[in-house]
């Protein structure tokens, strides 16, 4: 605050501004708050150190390309991740075709059409609740429908044990977030950006398409993609419809054959070799859990991108 605002301020602001006080709780409160950061930071160093000296013997012996090209082999000279790297990016471009438009499609009805009526806030309360449900229910779920009473369909060679159940289980298992995400990223939109495109002649859809979209779509691609980063570490859910360890082979299978045959996935993979008790398996299983946290740092990069380009966008 300048001379003049001070000198026109009342008695009481002045002396606030100007008296220099001792404020305890709240510097108490900061040094919790900067321990809590530096506990947290130190506990994730600790675990990157650990898992990145663990590894070393396999980035020494065999290099990164040689572990993702070399398939499953119960010999842990040999044993690569190919099938399982396969496998998650399978699941993950089945799940995002799944949730993506279900979700955004959803979130677009209740925030922009639905009526502010009893059943809406049902609705909206349920999915987040569903948001907070541990992923072993959904991978419960999706051995029940998609497994036991969809598996005709879904796989019928393999018991329904196939990659299609287990991208629906991963999608149901990301669709609350999805709808919650983009929920919040359509509310944040200002009003009067709806209020101006109805004001000059456009309809309801033509305001939503061209208009709020997309002002929300930096926040929606955000939240969905960071989503599909949780579903790519899910194990629980995998082990449950179906997610396998030991040798399977697609042959000259076509695209829906693949579809419906069995599958494995790199969380499902670090869960059977973080059993074994051979040494070279517990390198192994720090070198593919390395490999997972790069795919994420790779997910949320591509987040920030897209983000910041769709911002880029709407403001030209």
């Amino acid at each position: 605050m300048n001379a003049s605002a001070i000198a026109t301020a009342p008695e009481a602001v002045v002396r606030a501004l100007t008296t220099r006080r001792r404020d305890l709780r709240g510097g108490a409160f900061r040094l919790v708050l900067l321990g809590s950061l530096l506990v947290a930071i130190g506990v994730l160093v600790t675990l990157l150190v650990d898992i990145g000296a663990r590894s070393a013997s396999v980035w020494g012996d065999r290099g990164i390309v040689d572990l993702i090209s070399t398939e499953m082999s119960a010999d842990p000279e040999r044993a690569g991740i190919w099938q399982a790297f396969y496998g998650s990016l399978v699941l993950m471009v089945f799940t995002a075709a799944l949730a993506f438009p279900l979700g955004i499609g959803a979130a677009i009805y209740l925030e922009e059409y639905a009526l502010d009526t009893r059943f809406t806030r049902i609705v909206n309360a349920n999915i987040r609740n569903l948001a907070g449900v541990p992923s072993i229910v959904y991978g419960l779920l999706g051995l029940a429908i998609f497994v036991k009473i969809l598996g005709g369909l879904t796989g019928p060679n393999v018991e329904g044990r196939s990659i299609i159940s287990g991208g629906l289980t991963l999608g149901i298992l990301v669709l609350p977030i999805v709808i919650i995400t983009t929920a919040e990223a359509l509310r944040a939109v200002p009003v009067a950006i709806r209020e101006g495109a109805v004001g000059v002649g456009a309809t309801q859809w033509q305001a939503i398409r061209h208009h709020v979209l997309p002002v929300a779509a930096p926040g929606i691609l955000t939240g969905t993609i960071l989503s599909l980063g949780r579903a790519f570490g899910e194990a629980a859910p995998l082990l449950l419809v179906g997610g396998i360890t030991t040798f399977f082979s697609s042959g000259g299978a076509g695209f829906v054959e693949t579809l419906q045959g069995r599958f494995s996935a790199m969380p499902v993979l670090v869960f059977s070799w973080a059993r074994l008790p051979q040494a070279e398996f517990k390198a192994l299983t720090a070198a593919l859990i390395v490999v997972m946290l790069v795919v994420l740092l790779l997910i949320n990069a591509t987040a920030i991108y897209l983000r910041n380009r769709f911002e880029k966008g709407v403001k030209t």
